[in-house]
């Protein structure tokens, strides 16, 4: 069978405040437009129950079926509107549109009238209410009204236009009442006198939503999340999305423990990210200062992190620039704390450079007894820190402290990296790359080229641990052979990602043209090559192992055998290289009918007739006879679709009950050999089960002795005869003596 073609397909990520979420008629659900998906979330367990996928671009909006509750409207950029049944996530009906312009279709319009003037022209700054009787918009610091039966229009204005204090508070979204003179600006209408608020939601609200019942309200963030609110003001749920911020310093990692992704999330906080349930597991506060939103204040942003020791430590470090000579440098050093489940921190080491720090790496070789931490800065230093005791009369502890300084004659550090063994350092000065003994911190040797300075360094593993390479900033790759100390071979490609795959020796390179090239260090040949896998600019990328490794048979695909590689762009869309269509991945549906197939074997699993053949043939051999007895309706038409049609199209009860009972009864036809006749006489039956038995055991002798076949018809219809006998007993001959 031949393997489809290698895609690149949408990870997750997406963004959930995109359009407004819709609830469901009974508020238990609410749907969110997920890029090319429809998610369905329960509205009590915050779990996304079903994924309705089948979109081929962005989904522009959703809609209920004013007529059926439990269907679903949605319309793409794809130019096409489909209709779901969003409890199974089984599409109803396409309808492709494909609108044309034609003279035929235009028309002059002779009168004009202007209903409202200076709106905002994104669809949650505008919406209708009470049966279409007005229709209310929002801009800046206005609220406009325009009743269409009166034709007059009512402004309202916040007071932050006539306070400088308030200057940033605006109006960004409305929404109306259906049946009421009810418009939700602040939660409640401006005629109470009591009016409630709910204060710190998070980041800026972009949409609000009411449930049909009016028992729970919705807002959606421009941080990528979903809060659902009871009446009385209390958050009930957080749907919390992929965190977009504004500038990714971090870059890409994979918690050893979790396997969540990890990347800048909340201002000062790390996100870690579920890639395989599309959401967000938690945030680590960093920073751990209260974020004061406001544009003049220069904040402290989280530039780098990295993961050592198997995910037992963590490094952090952040910085605040105000002016160019005013520099805060502050780096930290946590510990995950099985108890709590969590990263605590340990050490905080202020100013560890006198300039940025350009890169941090642990020394994560297995057999490495001391954690080892390398940071390289632009003041010309790479500093080791390692870990001692630092114990003091009170209680027994750790801390991280300065073990040695390096430099290069006072070039600015760029890179480092480790050695899959740890055996060796290497450590990028601009244009120059130096290798030092890990044991001595000697230098060992340097590589020097002309391309600019050294942007990205890694080395080879596993059968390719011998080799380095380096992407400079003019455009070339360069391989160095360690062992001989030489340049192994070199490329012209401008290079803006390099990933090491650490299940194996394949490197991924992505270029600023969005090439994506994979090789190994020992010959410069790629493995795979694909030119614009995205439209944008490739920011960041990382190979993710895999938990149950692939077997791809192609030469150009073996790479994802054992690793995915994810990449993020540069509006942080997260993408990943696929073989499986997006409809093909795995549903929560799907995943039910998984778990299904691992059912014990009860009763009602042999109605379904999910019954496994145990590879042991003495269980075989003991549930033979109660496969026999059970009947298989695996194939019967009524239990099927009793059990795979949507409840809310099936029958009555009472109209599907004698079909499914009658379903179930053997057929009078069909008789195993071994089928024990139906008598009443419990003595009779024992002889019968006598007389089976001993046919049993002459028919074994017979196969043994290889005896004639005229021996076997014989016994065959003395059998038939003795049931015919019994029969005869049966009737009764009483009437007889009355003659």
């Amino acid at each position: 069978m031949a393997e489809e073609r290698l895609r690149v397909v949408r990870s997750g990520g997406s963004e959930l405040n995109f359009r407004r979420a819709v609830f469901s008629a009974d508020s238990k659900y609410i749907f969110c437009v997920s890029g090319d998906f429809v998610k369905v979330y329960s509205t009590v367990t915050e779990e996304c129950v079903n994924i309705l996928q089948g979109h081929r671009n962005l989904v522009t909006g959703i809609q209920l079926n004013p007529n059926n509750h439990l269907q679903l409207y949605s319309c793409s950029f794809d130019g096409t509107i489909k209709l779901w049944d969003y409890i199974d996530g089984i599409l109803i009906k396409l309808v492709s549109v494909k609108l044309r312009k034609s003279s035929s279709q235009e028309v002059e319009a002779k009168e004009l009238s202007v209903a409202l003037d200076y709106i905002n022209q994104s669809p949650k700054c505008i919406a209708f209410g009470n049966e279409g009787e007005y229709v209310a918009a929002v801009r800046d610091f206005y609220l406009s009204v325009y009743f269409f039966k009166k034709k007059t229009t009512s402004r309202f204005t916040l007071s932050s236009s006539r306070n400088k204090k308030h200057a940033k508070n605006n109006f960004t979204c409305v929404a109306c009442h259906p049946k009421e003179d009810c418009i939700a600006t602040e939660w409640r209408d401006a005629a109470e006198k009591n009016k409630e608020f709910l204060p710190r939601l998070g980041a800026t609200i972009e949409h609000i939503s009411v449930s049909p019942a009016g028992d729970l309200f919705c807002t959606s963030h421009s941080d990528n999340k979903i809060i659902v609110i009871q009446r009385n003001l209390e958050a009930s749920a957080i749907i919390q999305g992929l965190v977009k911020d504004s500038n990714i310093f971090t870059g890409l990692m994979i918690d050893p423990r979790t396997k969540a992704l990890v990347l800048n999330g909340k201002p000062g906080h790390l996100q870690f990210y579920s890639l395989q349930h599309d959401k967000q597991l938690y945030n680590l506060d960093i920073i751990q200062q209260e974020y004061i939103s406001d544009y003049g204040l220069i904040h402290i942003e989280l530039t780098k992190a990295a993961f050592g020791c198997y995910g037992t430590w963590l490094a952090t470090v952040e910085q605040r620039q105000e002016k160019e000579t005013e520099l805060e440098l502050q780096m930290k050093l946590w510990i995950y704390n099985k108890k709590t489940q969590g990263f605590v921190l340990n050490t905080k080491v202020n100013m560890p450079h006198e300039d940025h720090i350009t890169a941090v790496c642990f020394c994560n070789a297995g057999k490495s007894k001391d954690p080892t931490l390398v940071t390289a800065s632009k003041d010309g230093h790479f500093k080791v820190w390692i870990l001692t005791d630092d114990s003091d009369i009170y209680k027994k502890a750790v801390g991280w402290t300065c073990d040695f300084v390096g430099s290069y004659h006072k070039y600015q550090a760029t890179n480092c990296c480790f050695s899959e063994d740890g055996s060796l350092l290497a450590v990028s000065f601009e244009e120059i790359v130096t290798i030092w003994d890990s044991e001595t911190w000697e230098l060992k040797c340097t590589f020097c080229q002309r391309a600019g300075k050294i942007r990205h360094l890694c080395f080879g593993r596993l059968t390719c641990s011998k080799y380095l390479l380096g992407a400079a900033e003019i455009g070339f790759l360069y391989c160095w052979n360690l062992l001989s100390c030489a340049l192994e071979w070199s490329a012209k490609l401008n290079i803006r990602v390099m990933e090491p795959d650490p299940n194996s020796e394949n490197i991924a390179a992505i270029s600023r043209s969005s090439g994506v090239f994979v090789f190994k260090p020992s010959e410069p040949r790629p493995l795979y090559i694909q030119k614009n896998i995205c439209r944008e600019e490739v920011t960041w990328g990382v190979f993710v192992p895999r938990g149950v490794p692939e077997s791809f048979t192609s030469e150009a695909y073996q790479w994802l055998n054992r690793s995915q590689f994810y990449f993020l762009t540069k509006s942080q869309s997260l993408l990943t290289f696929s073989t499986k269509s997006p409809e093909e991945k795995l549903t929560p549906t799907s995943k039910q009918l998984l778990v299904e197939e691992s059912l014990p074997t009860t009763p009602f699993y042999f109605i379904l007739g999910k019954h496994r053949q145990q590879q042991d043939e003495k269980l075989d051999e003991t549930l033979e006879n109660e496969l026999v007895q059970l009947p298989l309706t695996e194939n019967i038409p009524a239990i099927s679709e009793l059990l795979h049609t949507p409840a809310h199209v099936l029958p009555s009860a009472s109209f599907l009950c004698s079909m499914f009972i009658n379903s179930l009864l053997l057929s009078k036809e069909t008789k195993s050999a071994e089928e024990i006749p139906d008598d009443t006489d419990m003595d009779e039956a024992k002889e019968s089960d006598d007389t089976d038995e001993d046919n049993d055991f002459t028919e074994r002798v017979q196969d043994t002795n290889n005896t004639d076949l005229e021996e076997d018809i014989i016994h065959q219809s003395s059998k038939s005869e003795e049931k015919e006998l019994r029969k005869f007993r049966k009737v009764d001959y009483s009437w007889i003596t009355a003659l």
